[in-house]
């Protein structure tokens, strides 16, 4: 009798959590797919609750959200769309901070392309040079200010392909349609280790610093659920697993 209690007691218990369990509805940024996609099943397997992700350009997830689209949290790729949210009065207020801070890398999918120092650029030894669209992607605008502090803008005009957002970007250059492009070095990072092709890390003074914000939205249908995966995104699993993808921690 006392073994027969304690299941029930154990599966009203499960019940109950179950019953709790909420779901957060998670903008994520381009540049963060992929480490997003190991976070959200951490997270739903420490918290039970359940994460819906979608993926994008943050310059179109402002726009949306300013237009009542349907989501939780923006994990962005700047700090100043988060920023903008707050002032637009669509946010919890104090819910906003810094949880990585991004890279840019030149890349190519073919090995000896890109030399250390980014001169292929100087070179033109490239038919298409794939980059972020400025006006939607942060490392879009990343890739413009680096190419000006080198002077090799105006240079590299007829050559330029420009993808919506920066997976747009990467696919461009993996599929060969761009020779080389300008892309998160996330993108190219696994394990800490850069994974195919040629690249060179672009130095950080060549372009603003891009510091990746995330905020909870004031549309948030289940709060508690959305604070726990803000908290969670901030602790020590998720920030194991930013690392692995070559960003830094702020």
């Amino acid at each position: 009798m006392r073994s027969i209690k304690l299941g029930s007691l154990g599966a009203l218990l499960l019940l109950a959590q179950v019953a709790q369990a909420g779901e957060v509805r998670v903008a994520v940024a381009a540049n963060f797919t992929a480490p997003m996609q190991e976070i959200a099943p951490l997270f739903e397997q420490a918290s039970g609750h359940k994460v819906s992700l979608s993926f994008g350009s943050t310059g179109k997830f402002y726009a949306q959200i300013k237009q009542g689209a349907p989501y939780d949290v923006l994990v962005s790729a700047d700090s100043k769309t988060p920023k903008k949210l707050d002032e637009d009065g669509l946010t919890v207020p104090g819910s906003r901070f810094v949880y990585a801070l991004g890279k840019l890398a030149l890349w190519s999918a073919q090995p000896g392309l890109v030399d250390d120092k980014g001169a292929v650029l100087r070179t033109g030894g490239y038919n298409k040079l794939a980059i972020g669209d400025p006006r939607l992607a942060v490392y879009g605008t990343a890739a413009q200010e680096t190419m000006e502090k080198m002077g090799v803008w105006k240079q590299v005009q007829g050559k330029l392909v420009r993808g919506e957002n920066i997976t747009q970007t990467y696919q461009f250059v993996a599929s060969g349609n761009a020779q080389l492009g300008f892309i998160a070095l996330s993108q190219i990072t696994k394990g800490g280790k850069v994974s195919a092709g040629s690249w060179w890390i672009v130095p950080s003074h060549f372009y603003s610093p891009i510091e990746q914000g995330a905020v909870m939205l004031s549309s948030a249908k289940d709060a508690d659920a959305t604070k726990a995966f803000l908290d969670f995104l901030k602790g020590p699993q998720a920030a194991t697993v930013i690392r692995s993808y070559g960003y830094e921690l702020p």
